[in-house]
């Protein structure tokens, strides 16, 4: 009569540390696998935000609207859950703002009958997205210099921005305002406004619609000016001075600007 195995005390630990370890392989791997998940990973984050822009429109669906809210937030969770878990320190990891703001997003998700007016925030999650290690880890690899991922950070602040003030209008003043009477129109008042064209066609009643025109005046501004800089400044590289530590040169330096150290950056076809 053969006998079971008895069970090690320190059995479930070693499973949690297994499973931490794969976790790492996955999320912070340089292996063809380890990348292919994290692409996949990011293909699903862009049919989420996909999702979270048609909601204001696909929330007249009802039930069916919910469900897939819940499925996202499932995904979400799961996903949040996992990077804490591979995480070296998750109190470390929670310090981060871009964690955060993932997390409002989620409660939105989680809540969405009591906080579907607040479902405009869940846009930031593009902005997140695109300014996380996690994308630039996976896709912004393909880069040695620093041009492509600074303007894609800056032109996702600027669409990021424009979307949530979209939504806030839509959420705030539908039905509110005769101008109001659909997400287009909120659309356009928020590309309007931040352009400072000024049509007048649709303005926001009273001192609160004043200063919001204000605000998205002066942050669409600034956001434009950022792109702007991003696209006309001259072309640098990421390559770290062995001396000083100094990140991005130009692609010809020889000598480090900060301290004088020689610097041997290789050339981009090699």
């Amino acid at each position: 009569m053969s006998r079971s195995r008895p069970v090690s005390a320190n059995a479930p630990k070693a499973e949690g540390m297994r499973l931490r370890a794969r976790l790492r392989y996955f999320y912070h791997g340089s292996s063809p696998m380890a990348v292919r998940f994290r692409l996949a990973v990011i293909v699903i984050d862009f049919a989420i935000i996909g999702f979270f822009l048609a909601a204001p429109i696909l929330h007249e669906a009802g039930l069916v609207f919910y469900v897939v809210d819940y499925l996202i937030a499932a995904v979400l969770a799961a996903d949040l859950a996992a990077r804490a878990y591979a995480h070296t320190d998750w109190k470390d990891w929670l310090k981060k703002p871009v964690v955060w703001v993932d997390l409002l997003v989620l409660a939105t998700l989680l809540f969405p009958a009591w906080l579907f007016n607040f479902g405009f925030l869940r846009l930031l999650r593009l902005w997140t997205l695109l300014n996380s290690d996690f994308f630039w880890r996976t896709v912004g690899h393909k880069w040695d210099d620093t041009r492509v991922e600074e303007i894609t950070r800056a032109l996702a602040a600027l669409v990021t921005f424009i979307f949530v003030v979209t939504g806030f209008v839509y959420a705030t003043f539908r039905n509110r305002h005769d101008g109001i009477s659909g997400y287009l129109d909120a659309l356009y008042f928020t590309v309007a406004t931040l352009t400072t064209t000024g049509f007048g066609d649709i303005t926001l009643p009273g001192n609160w619609g004043r200063l919001l025109s204000i605000v998205v005046m002066l942050t669409g501004i600034t956001l434009f000016l950022r792109l702007a800089q991003t696209l006309f400044k001259p072309h640098k590289v990421r390559f770290p001075c062995p001396t000083c530590g100094l990140q991005k040169h130009d692609p010809d330096a020889v000598h480090c600007k900060a301290c004088g150290e020689t610097l041997c950056i290789p050339d981009e076809g090699s």
